[in-house]
C-alpha cells in the first residue's frame, strides 16, 4: 500500500538527505582502513549533525546514538535542525557510520544512513537486539513469521517463488550467536551469505535482485532494524520483527521510551509508519553503493535517497571539490 504524501516532509527536500548523508560519508572515509573505530565514528558523527542543523526543521533524534548520558551528540532524543520549535516536526533515525569496524578494516558495505518521518513515526527503539526476517517485494503478505521456525520460513518462501529451498540465498550476520540458525539453514540446503557487519545494507538487499539476496535472518540492533524498514517502505518487502532483552537494565530502557509489550512482533509499517524518506551514501565499496574515491582536486560520492509516498528511488552520484 502507498503510504500518503506527507506535506511535513515535502518541506524537507530529499535531496537535503543526500547532502547530510554525503558529509557523513566524507567524513568518515577519511578514516577508511586506518583501524580506529571510534575516530572514524566521531567524524561522521559531527559532520552529519552539522548538516542537520542547517536544515530548516524542529527535527527530534528518535535513533541515534545513545541516550544522553552515553553520547555527546545525536544522542536520543537530541534536538536538531535550524527552526527547533518553529519548523515543522520530524522525526530521525540514522546511523552516521553503519559498520565501524568495516570502516576501520576497509571493508566492504560501510554506509552513512538517515531516515526521516514525521513526529511519531519512526519507532523510538532502545538500543538492544531484535530478532528479524525480511524479504523484498513480490510475496504474498504475511509470508515470513517469527514465530515460525528458519525452516518453517524457509520452504514458504520457497513454495511462494515457485523453487525448491535450496534456490534461495540467506543472508544472516556472521556471529557466534547464530550458529543454531546457520546450521539449520543448512540442513534445509539454501546458499548462505554471512556478513560481518552492517545489517541495514543485508536487510535492503533482500529488495534488489542484483545481490541474488532473497532472505535477511537473525538478531541484529533494533535501531538498524528501524532504518531498514524506512528503506523496505519505500522499495517494498516485508519485514517482521521482535526486540530481545539480556537483562532488567535493557527491559528498563525500553519502557524509558514508551515500549510496554516487550514480546510484541513488530511489521514493517509498526516500525516506520506513513511518509518515510531513506537516504544512504557509500563509505566504503559494497554491494548497495560504490563508497567515498579521492582523485586530484575532488571527491566522488555515490548515494541512493528512497520516499515512500511516491515509490521513488533515486540514485545520486556526486563529485565534490578539494581544493
Amino acid at each position: 500500500m502507498t503510504a500518503a504524501v506527507s506535506q511535513v516532509l515535502d518541506r524537507v527536500l530529499v535531496l537535503e538527505m543526500v547532502r547530510v548523508t554525503e558529509a557523513a560519508a566524507i567524513a568518515a572515509s577519511t578514516l577508511v582502513g586506518r583501524g580506529d573505530e571510534k575516530a572514524a565514528d566521531a567524524a561522521a558523527v559531527e559532520a552529519m549533525r552539522e548538516a542537520l542543523n542547517s536544515l530548516y526543521m524542529d527535527g527530534t533524534v528518535v535513533i541515534g546514538e545513545g541516550e544522553r548520558d552515553e553520547a555527546p551528540m545525536l544522542f536520543i532524543g537530541e534536538k536538531v535542525g535550524s527552526a527547533i520549535g518553529k519548523g515543522p516536526k520530524i522525526d530521525i533515525a540514522l546511523d552516521p557510520l553503519e559498520g565501524t569496524t568495516i570502516c576501520a578494516t576497509a571493508g566492504p558495505n560501510s554506509l552513512a544512513v538517515l531516515a526521516i518521518a514525521e513526529e511519531g513515526g519512526l519507532l523510538n527503539a532502545p538500543d538492544v537486539y531484535m530478532d528479524k526476517i525480511a524479504v523484498g517485494p513480490g510475496y504474498p503478505e504475511g509470508i515470513i513469521d517469527l514465530d515460525k521456525t528458519p525452516t518453517e520460513n524457509i520452504n514458504a518462501v520457497a513454495a511462494a517463488k515457485g523453487v525448491p529451498a535450496r534456490d534461495l540465498i540467506v543472508c544472516v550476520l556472521d556471529r557466534p550467536r547464530h550458529e543454531k540458525l546457520i546450521a539449520e539453514l543448512r540442513q534445509v540446503g539454501c546458499g548462505i551469505m554471512l556478513i560481518g557487519d552492517g545489517d541495514v545494507a543485508g536487510v535492503i538487499a533482500t529488495s534488489d535482485p542484483e545481490t541474488t539476496v532473497d532472505v535477511y535472518m537473525g538478531s541484529g540492533g533494533a535501531p538498524e532494524g528501524v532504518l531498514a524498514c524506512a528503506a523496505l517502505r519505500c522499495v517494498g518487502g516485508q519485514f517482521k520483527g521482535r526486540l530481545l532483552f539480556r537483562n532488567d537494565d535493557e527491559r528498563g530502557r525500553a519502557a524509558k521510551w514508551g515500549i510496554t509489550d516487550l514480546d510484541k512482533q513488530y511489521d514493517l509499517s509498526e516500525l516506520a509508519k506513513g511518509d518515510c524518506i531513506f537516504a544512504a551514501t557509500g563509505v566504503t565499496d559494497g554491494s548497495l553503493l560504490a563508497g567515498v574515491k579521492r582523485k586530484k582536486g575532488k571527491m566522488t560520492t555515490e548515494s541512493v535517497v528512497m520516499r515512500a509516498s511516491s515509490g521513488t528511488v533515486r540514485w545520486v552520484k556526486g563529485e565534490h571539490r578539494t581544493d
